[in-house]
Order: structure tokens, then C-alpha cells, then sequence
């Protein structure tokens, strides 16, 4: 999960990231994974991936594995990240996979795009202003056979268009804007069937 100021000014890491930047400057960093993928195909993320060999040389694997994995689909300049701690990992039942979150505070932001079209469809630096406006939030509707699951979502503008944040992506989004108190109230028994 990584945070940054629109402008590439504002906070460092010593700073505070609630304390200081604006939220409103503030802004996180989205792909939405490849239609052609096996796996979450087509839906929302942030930049990561699973620990490789080579990461678990590193100090701590599971940040070396996001760092590395930002670098592979987005492009980033890790020598602009600062890394803020990692969050205790969180299960994904849809895959059984142990998702270990890293926040980390975009210093030095650099360009970012789609660096393998069969990663990623596209690369976006999301406002955070645009994840708290009220009007953007709902529960995306998942319907799985004879179940139905909500998750929190977040449909906010992206250039003319538009992108849904949903799945594991919103719920981490969600839990996060509520911990760090930057949650406005919002509309939970609003429903729109997630995208496919």
C-alpha cells in the first residue's frame, strides 16, 4: 500500500503521515490486474506479489517482495519509497493465500504505467480525497453459485472514466481509512454488483 502527496511535496516520514499532508493531497497506488490472468483477473489491487527466492535473502522478505513487485508492475522508483511497517497478514480466502500488507510513504514519486500488459491493465495514483468523498463508497455485490458477498467498494474517477475498488483491495482500503480516523460517513446499504 503505498501513499504519496499529489504534488510530490509535503510529508516525510518523521512527519507523521496522518498528522500532516493534507489527506486531501494525499494519494495511493492502484493497478488493476490483467483480464487474462488465472487469479483475480481484472480486478483491482495494489502493486505486491508473493515472496520469490531472491527476496528471502532480504531482511524482511515480505517488504523486499513488495518493493520488488511495485518495481515489476508499475515502474516506481523504490529509492523514492520510504517504508512506513508492515500490517499483520490478513488470509484471502478466495485463494488461501497469507496476504501480508506494507504501507509505505512515496517520498520521491516517479512515473508509473502498466510496465507488462499481462500483469496489468492499468496504473493509477488514486486521491484519497476521491476514496473519502461519501458519494464513491458502497458494498460491491459478489453472487458465487448460492452465495452472495458484499464487500466495501469505491468507485471514484479516473481520467473520463472510472474504476471500482473492491474485493481484498477495498477491504484493506476500508480498514485503513477507518483506523487512521479519515473515514467520513457513507452509505453502507448502498449495493452495486462488482464489475466484471
Amino acid at each position: 500500500m503505498l501513499f504519496g502527496s499529489r504534488d510530490g511535496a509535503g510529508i516525510g516520514v518523521s512527519d507523521g503521515a496522518r498528522a500532516a499532508a493534507p489527506v486531501a493531497e494525499t494519494d495511493v497506488l492502484i493497478l488493476v490486474r490483467a483480464a487474462t490472468l488465472r487469479q483475480h483477473a481484472g480486478q483491482p489491487a495494489f502493486p505486491g506479489g508473493r515472496v520469490d527466492p531472491e527476496d528471502r535473502a532480504a531482511q524482511d522478505p515480505a517488504v523486499e517482495a513488495a518493493l520488488r513487485e511495485a518495481v515489476e508492475e508499475t515502474g516506481v522508483d523504490r529509492a523514492g519509497i520510504d517504508v512506513l511497517g508492515r500490517l499483520a497478514p490478513v488470509p484471502l480466502p478466495v485463494s488461501g493465500h497469507l496476504v501480508t500488507p506494507v504501507l509505505g510513504w512515496w517520498r520521491e514519486p516517479s512515473l508509473v504505467q502498466v510496465v507488462d500488459d499481462a500483469e496489468s491493465s492499468l496504473v493509477v495514483r488514486v486521491p484519497v480525497r476521491d476514496l473519502l468523498d461519501p458519494s464513491h463508497r458502497h458494498l460491491a455485490t459478489v453472487t458465487r453459485g448460492p452465495a452472495t458477498h458484499h464487500t466495501p467498494a469505491f468507485t471514484v474517477p479516473v481520467g473520463a472514466e472510472s474504476v471500482t475498488i473492491w474485493g481484498f483491495t477495498g477491504i484493506l482500503l476500508d480498514r485503513l481509512l477507518h483506523r487512521l480516523g479519515w473515514e467520513l460517513p457513507w452509505d453502507a446499504t448502498r449495493r452495486i454488483p462488482a464489475p466484471r
